[in-house]
């Protein structure tokens, strides 16, 4: 069965969302374009490095096509709404690629799904019959920093961080490597 892609050339909106509670939470990426919308599941530390790497992007768009970029978007610009419901993930994300538009002066977020077999990198922002199914979503330089804004919000949402060892606290607390299993007792002198 060929590949099925799914285009977005101008989303309503492009997010990065969650579902459940901190500690249990699934990562999405939704785009909604008129009455289409497709989100597809993916890990949080894949929501960071995407956000991460278009940041990244816009910087070396900016040097070297001279694109006028923004260094931060005004905090209206930023959708701060939840994930439209219901969630229907269409694909776990497997394969992500990152790149520039120079006619439409647009960022390219593509995102491939898990598949057995090893994706060739030509297939990532290509059109070929062959190969796994993918999201693709184009974004003005501004919504790109808008997204990659929510996103590292989003990301950092989640549970508390131990002080010691910057590790994950869950409800009940967790057994910190940097005490070694032991917690320090002080005695009044």
């Amino acid at each position: 069965m060929p590949r099925v892609i799914h285009v977005f050339r101008q989303p309503d909106r492009f997010v990065a969302g969650t579902v459940g509670q901190p500690g249990e939470r699934s990562f999405y990426l939704q785009a909604t374009e008129q009455a289409r919308k497709v989100s597809v599941l993916l890990e949080k530390q894949q929501v960071s490095v995407l956000s991460e790497r278009i940041g990244t992007l816009l910087e070396e768009v900016s040097r070297r096509f001279g694109a006028d970029v923004p260094v931060t978007v005004p905090e209206d610009e930023v959708d701060t709404s939840p994930l439209e419901v219901p969630v229907e993930e269409e694909f776990r994300v497997g394969t992500m690629g990152l790149g520039w538009d120079a006619e439409s002066r647009n960022v390219v977020v593509e995102l491939l799904a898990v598949t057995e077999e090893e994706v060739d990198e030509s297939v990532v922002l290509d059109d070929t019959d062959e190969g796994p199914d993918a999201l693709r979503v184009f974004l003005s330089p501004a919504g790109a920093r808008a997204f990659a804004t929510r996103a590292e919000r989003v990301v950092g949402a989640g549970r508390r961080l131990c002080p010691l060892c910057t590790g994950p606290l869950d409800a009940a607390g967790h057994v910190c490597p940097r005490q070694n299993g032991y917690r320090r007792v002080t005695t009044p002198e």
